[in-house]
C-alpha cells in the first residue's frame, strides 16, 4: 500500500477518543482506527523501512495494571525502530500533530555515566556540545523530561555544563502541530528528512557512549 499522507479523520479520531476513552466508544469506532489511523501508519512504515530498518507500531491498548490512569486506550499512535542495541527512531501521531525524534530514551546506567563523563571533561565536552548544536540546528530539542532537579551525585551545581549533566534521557524530538502537509505524500519526505537528522544524533551516541 502506498503512503499518501495521514487521513484527516485520524486526528479527529484521537480528539474524540480523548473525550470518551471507553471500551464502548472504542468498539463503535474501531473501524475508523483500522482504516484511518493504523492503515496509513503501516503504509508509512513500509516506505520508511528500506532506509531506516524494521519498524514497530505500538498496540493501541494501555497497560493499566500499575498506572493511576486507568483509561484503557492510548491517546496516540507510536512507531519506533526495533533494534534493541542501538539508539532508536520514533514517531508519534495524535490529535495534536506529529512528534519526531529518537535517541536513548532510557539509557543504561553505564551509558548515562559515560555521557556525563564526556560532558564533564573539558577535552571531550566540545564534541558533546557540537553534537547537540547539530541537532538544534535541525530544529530538534533535547528531551528534558525526568532531568535531575539539581545536579547528579558527584557533580557541582555550578558546573558550566550543568544542564547537560542533569539529563537522564539522551533523546531529541521535534513537534509539529497538525498541518495540511500531513495529509499529502509530502509527509513522507518531511519525516524522512527529520529521521536522517535524528540518525546523525543516534550515530554519535552509538560511537560516543556505548559501554
Amino acid at each position: 500500500m502506498r503512503f499518501d499522507g495521514f487521513n484527516p479523520d485520524g486526528f479527529a479520531f484521537y480528539d474524540e477518543l480523548e473525550r470518551d476513552n471507553t471500551r464502548e466508544w472504542w468498539l463503535a469506532n474501531k473501524a475508523r482506527y483500522d482504516e484511518h489511523v493504523r492503515a496509513p501508519a503501516e503504509a508509512l512504515a513500509a516506505e520508511l523501512e528500506p532506509e531506516f530498518g524494521p519498524l514497530k507500531i505500538f498496540r493501541p491498548y494501555k497497560d493499566v495494571r500499575f498506572s493511576a490512569d486507568k483509561r484503557p486506550y492510548k491517546d496516540h499512535l507510536g512507531m519506533v525502530s526495533t533494534s534493541l542495541t542501538e539508539p532508536a527512531l520514533y514517531l508519534q501521531f495524535s490529535q495534536h500533530g506529529l512528534v519526531l525524534g529518537g535517541g536513548l530514551y532510557q539509557p543504561s546506567r553505564e551509558q548515562l555515566a559515560r555521557f556525563r563523563e564526556l560532558v564533564d571533561d573539558s577535552r571531550s565536552a566540545e564534541d558533546v556540545t557540537e553534537a547537540v548544536a547539530r541537532a538544534e540546528a535541525a530544529d530538534f530539542a533535547l528531551t528534558t523530561e525526568g532531568k535531575v532537579a539539581t545536579a547528579p551525585r558527584g557533580y557541582r551545581t555550578d558546573h558550566p555544563r550543568i544542564e547537560l549533566l542533569r539529563l537522564t534521557r539522551l533523546a531529541i524530538s521535534r513537534r509539529y502541530p497538525q498541518e495540511d502537509w500531513m495529509y499529502r505524500r509530502d509527509a513522507l519526505d518531511m519525516i524522512s528528512a527529520d529521521w536522517r537528522a535524528v540518525s546523525a544524533w543516534n550515530d554519535w551516541l552509538a560511537d560516543a557512549i556505548r559501554p
